[in-house]
C-alpha cells in the first residue's frame, strides 16, 4: 500500500542572494513514514526544512503541502524571550487570556481554535520531565539550553500538526531529555522529519534522506541502513569509473598502435608502387583512398571517446567528491607535574551545589555528565579561568583550551581564516588555507564573516584555531562538540581524540561518541 503524501516537492531550485544554486530542480514526496534528513555542513538541509514549511519560497519549482505543517527552528532559544514564545503557543496563550479577560474578539477565538486547554496540555509534558513549575509567562533566559529546548519540543509536538519538522532538537539535550525526544517520536502518529547529526536519533527512524551536491537521495530505514547502501553504492560508482578510465587508457593504446600501423602500411604501399613503376596518377588514388579509410577510422574512433567521456563524466558525477575531513591533533606538551588537574572542595558559581573534588592525570579521558543545568559548561569554564569558585582551590599545571557549545571564541565579524591566523601567525596563508580546507570548509566561504556561517561551519572553524594555535594544548575542554557537526565532521573529531595525546575533559550527551573516546574515567554532577 503507498503512503499518501503529505509534502511534495516539484522541481524546486533555491539560490541564494549571490547566486549560488544550493538544490536544483529536487523532486521528493514525504508520507507519514519517520523520516531522517542528514547532509554536510553548509548544503542547506535547515534551508530545505524551512522551504518544506512554507517560511522560504524556492527560486523555481514548488511545494505542494497537503495538510498543516510545524517546524521546530533550532534556533529558536536564541529568539525567544519567553517559555511561551519557546513552545511557540505565546499567540494561542495571550488570546486565552484576553478571552478570559472577556474579550469576544473573533480574531482571538479564531487563534485558540480548539485548543481551550493547551497551557495544561504543556504544564503536563513538562511535569513529566520536571519542569511542571515554570512560569509560562517568565523569561527564557533564565532557563538552560538544555531545560529551554525541553520546553521547545513539548510544544512542538502539542501542535498536533500533519507535518512535523525537528531542526536539530537534541542539541544541548541531557541523556533523559534525548530519552523523552525518542519516546514522542516514536509514539508520533503522523508525517515527522528529522533534521539531525544524532546517531542514536536516527537509527530508529523508517527512512533516511541525504542531501548532497547529487541532490535528494533516499534510502530505506534509518542510519545504520543508509551508511551500508551509501557505502555499497560509492564502491559501486568507483569501482565503474576506474573501469571506465582502464578503458580509455586500452582505447588510447590501441588507436595508438592503429595509426602506427597505419603509416607503416602507406610507407610500404608507396615503396612497392615506386618499384612498380606505377602512374602517378595511380598513386594518387591509392593514397587518396588510403587517407579516407584513415579519416572514416579517426572520425569513429573520435565517436567512441566521446561516448566514453561522457560515460566516464557520470560516472564521476556519481563518485562524491566530498572534501576528506581532516581534524590533526594538536600536540600536548609535557606536563610540569603528572597530576595536571585538581579540584578541591570547590563549589560552583551556580549549578551544582555540593563541593567537588575531582584530580585528572596527564593522558586522561574524563568524560563529564549530568542533568541540564546541573553545571557542566560552569564547571569547564571555571576549569578554563572564565569563572570563579565560590570557594575551594582549583590548580591547573599546563596549558588549557576550551570549545564551548557557541564556538563563542570566534567573533562574529571574523572570518574564519582571520580567526585561524590570529591563532598561529607562523602559518603562512595556504597553510592556513589548507588547515580550513582540510577540516570540510568550503574555501568560498571562509572569508565571510562567522556569522554568515551555519552552526557546524563556526564550530569547525573554532575548533581548527584551537587545535592549530601556536601554543601547544595539554588539556582540551570541550562542550557538547557534536553540536552542529555533520557526521564527517563528527567522526574526524571522534578521530582526532582518539590520536591526541594530552588529556581531554569532555561534556557529552552523545553516548556513541562517549563510547569512542573511551574515557578512563566518568565525573557525574
Amino acid at each position: 500500500m503507498t503512503n499518501p503524501s503529505i509534502l511534495t516537492l516539484d522541481r524546486v531550485t533555491y539560490a541564494l542572494p549571490n547566486g549560488r544554486v544550493l538544490f536544483d530542480e529536487l523532486d521528493a514526496t514525504f508520507d507519514p513514514r519517520p523520516t531522517g534528513l542528514v547532509g554536510a555542513n553548509g548544503v542547506g538541509k535547515s534551508l530545505l526544512g524551512r522551504l518544506l514549511a512554507g517560511d522560504l519560497a524556492p527560486t523555481a519549482g514548488r511545494c505542494l503541502r497537503h495538510g498543516q505543517v510545524h517546524r521546530l527552528d533550532q534556533h529558536i532559544l536564541r529568539r525567544s524571550r519567553s517559555v511561551a514564545d519557546l513552545a511557540q503557543i505565546a499567540p494561542v496563550l495571550d488570546a486565552l487570556r484576553r478571552i478570559a479577560q472577556g474579550s469576544v474578539d473573533p480574531a482571538d477565538f479564531d487563534t485558540v481554535g480548539e485548543r481551550w486547554t493547551l497551557a495544561e496540555q504543556l504544564r503536563a509534558l513538562l511535569d513529566r520531565q520536571g519542569l511542571g513549575g515554570l512560569d509560562l509567562y517568565g523569561s527564557a533566559r533564565d532557563l538552560s539550553p538544555g531545560q529551554a529546548m525541553r520546553v521547545a519540543i513539548s510544544g512542538a509536538f502539542l501542535v498536533q500538526a500533519d507535518y512535523l519538522i525537528l531542526d536539530e532538537p537534541s542539541n544541548h539535550l541531557d541523556r533523559d531529555g534525548r530519552a523523552h525526544l525518542q519516546a514522542l517520536i516514536e509514539q508520533w502518529p503522523r508525517g515527522l522529519l528529522l533534521i539531525s547529526h544524532d546517531r542514536a536519533l536516527l537509527e530508529p527512524l523508517q527512512r533516511t534522506l541525504e542531501l548532497s551536491a547529487l541532490g535528494l537521495r533516499s534510502y530505506g530505514g534509518g542510519y545504520g541502513a543508509y551508511r551500508q547502501a551509501k557505502a555499497g553504492e560509492q564502491a559501486s560508482a568507483q569501482h565503474d569509473l576506474d573501469r571506465l578510465k582502464r578503458q580509455r587508457q586500452r582505447d588510447a593504446l590501441d588507436a595508438q598502435k592503429q595509426r602506427e600501423r597505419q603509416a607503416q602500411q602507406q610507407a610500404r604501399g608507396r615503396g612497392n608502387a615506386r618499384q612498380a613503376n606505377q602512374a602517378q596518377i595511380l598513386l594518387d588514388r591509392q593514397q587518396q583512398r588510403s587517407q579516407a579509410t584513415a579519416g572514416k577510422q579517426q572520425r569513429s574512433q573520435l565517436r567512441a571517446r566521446q561516448a566514453l567521456y561522457a560515460q566516464i563524466g557520470e560516472a564521476a558525477r556519481l563518485v562524491e567528491r566530498t572534501t576528506a575531513i581532516s581534524v590533526q591533533p594538536p600536540t600536548a606538551q609535557r606536563s610540569v607535574s603528572r597530576i595536571l588537574l585538581s579540584l578541591e572542595q570547590v563549589q560552583l558559581p551556580y549549578g551544582h551545589a555540593k563541593p567537588l573534588d575531582l584530580r585528572l592525570l596527564a593522558g586522561e579521558r574524563l568524560a563529564v555528565t549530568g542533568a541540564n543545568g546541573s553545571g557542566k559548561s560552569t564547571l569547564l569554564k571555571l576549569i578554563h579561568g572564565d569563572l570563579s569558585p565560590r570557594a575551594g582551590c582549583v590548580r591547573l599545571h599546563g596549558t588549557v583550551a576550551l570549545l564551548d557549545q557557541q564556538a563563542s571564541a570566534l567573533p562574529p565579524g571574523r572570518s574564519a581564516f582571520e580567526h585561524l591566523r590570529e591563532a598561529n601567525a607562523q602559518l603562512d596563508s595556504g597553510t592556513l588555507r589548507t588547515r580550513l580546507a582540510q577540516a570540510g570548509l568550503d574555501a568560498a566561504r571562509v572569508d565571510l564573516p562567522s556569522q554568515l556561517l551555519s552552526g557546524g561551519e563556526r564550530m569547525k572553524a573554532a575548533l581548527v584555531a584551537l587545535l592549530h594555535r601556536q601554543q601547544p594544548i595539554d588539556l582540551l575542554l570541550l562542550d557538547e562538540p557534536g553540536n552542529h557537526l555533520d557526521l564527517a565532521a563528527l567522526e574526524a573529531l571522534e578521530r582526532m581524540l582518539a590520536q591526541f595525546r594530552g588529556s581531554v575533559l569532555v561534556v557529552s550527551h552523545d553516548e556513541v561518541l562517549l563510547d569512542r573516546l573511551a574515557p578512563t574515567d566518568r565525573f557525574a554532577l
